[in-house]
């Protein structure tokens, strides 16, 4: 028997992470999203896929707290889930937010790549990941 491969998704919360999460559990998938903690519950998109798995009685997805522009959280959740697959999706997309918090919205789209990226470059040794 082939063993389930397992995505991570950044930005599992937005219009492309949501649609991404459904085409791969699709395919047989296991799904991990990581989503920013927020004073907002954001998971609109996604609250279909949860009540799907329920029904059906599946553990094929699982979203978790973390946030690209915490290189420890990063590397901590990456390690723990070793995922096959990463796919980058975290962004600071909102044009008006953007320029309120320009700092934080290049720390999320710039620094945080280069966190998944020398996560993936520490764990290597561990496991091959895509991205």
């Amino acid at each position: 028997m082939k063993k389930k491969k397992i995505a991570l998704i950044t930005g599992i919360t937005g219009q492309d992470g949501a649609y991404l999460a459904k085409f791969l559990l699709k395919k047989k998938y296991k799904v991990v999203g990581i989503k920013r903690r927020t004073s907002t519950i954001n998971t609109i998109r996604i609250d279909d896929i949860y009540e799907e798995q329920l029904n059906n009685k599946q553990n094929n997805f699982i979203l978790k707290y973390g946030d690209v522009t915490d290189p420890a959280n990063i590397y901590s959740l990456i390690n723990e889930i070793l995922p096959d697959e990463i796919y980058n999706l975290a962004a600071q997309s909102h044009v008006q937010v953007s320029f309120a918090t320009p700092l934080y919205t290049t720390m999320t789209n710039s620094l945080g790549v280069i966190n998944i990226l020398e996560s993936i470059k520490e764990l290597r040794a561990k496991k091959k990941i895509k991205y």
